[in-house]
């Protein structure tokens, strides 16, 4: 497992706050309440944790498969159905919602290869990401990727918690399945739109895993 290379000032600085609140504490209580300065030491090591887990990232090895979709996310299956997109297609696709809980690794990975041929942010509401609203209302960052006939859409969501999106891929870029396509920072959603017709392999409810699980194949 490796640290998240958009982790790093928010782990130095949350690291500098627990050394330094830790300090104070420890020199300025006294002796009679140092019981109260060890509680706090205890549950802000505990969140110093909590932040170098949330910008893991672990090793695993990739479902590569031109053939299949794969979860640009991990998280829970949220959204199954048929929907109209007003963005870019502008018209019926399949969608599938992985929420993201703030205990999720945050990473998101190309669900296919391709061409990017669309990449644009937009600024937005914060609702909570299981709301059906977010998708349209939210800030989100919308990429489509090119494979071969098919165009993949895969739309990051920011949540209530989540405040900041990051997305790497630039229109006309060459991607390949499970690399690296941005990260999310505290929880969220994401959302992919498939052609229909596809073949889709999850259901409600189901844990998923960025790069490795596949959420649908072509073909039908």
């Amino acid at each position: 497992m490796t640290v998240h290379k958009e982790g790093y000032q928010t782990i130095a600085l949350c690291g500098l706050f627990f050394v330094i609140i830790n300090l104070v504490l420890f020199y300025f209580l006294p002796y009679s309440v140092s019981w109260l300065a060890w509680i706090i030491f205890i549950l802000s090591f505990l969140f110093f944790l909590f932040i170098i887990s949330f910008f893991r990232v672990p090793k695993r090895t990739l479902t590569l498969d031109d053939t299949k979709i794969v979860a640009p996310a991990d998280g829970k299956v949220v959204v199954i159905e048929e929907t109209i997109d007003e963005e870019y297609f502008k018209e019926k696709r399949l969608q599938i919602s992985i929420f993201m809980s703030p205990a999720n690794v945050h990473q998101n990975l190309n669900p296919v290869s391709g061409e990017v041929v669309y990449s644009r942010y937009h600024k937005g509401k914060y609702l909570v990401a299981w709301d059906p609203k977010s998708s349209t209302d939210n800030e989100r960052h919308t990429v489509v990727i090119r494979n071969g006939n098919a165009e993949v859409l895969v739309k990051q969501i920011a949540g209530a918690v989540a405040r900041r999106i990051i997305n790497y891929l630039k229109p006309g870029q060459k991607v390949q399945q499970g690399a690296e396509l941005g990260f999310i920072k505290f929880g969220s959603r994401v959302d992919v739109l498939l052609p229909p017709g596809t073949k889709i392999h999850v259901q409600l409810n189901q844990a998923v895993e960025g790069g490795i699980t596949v959420l649908a194949s072509w073909g039908g």
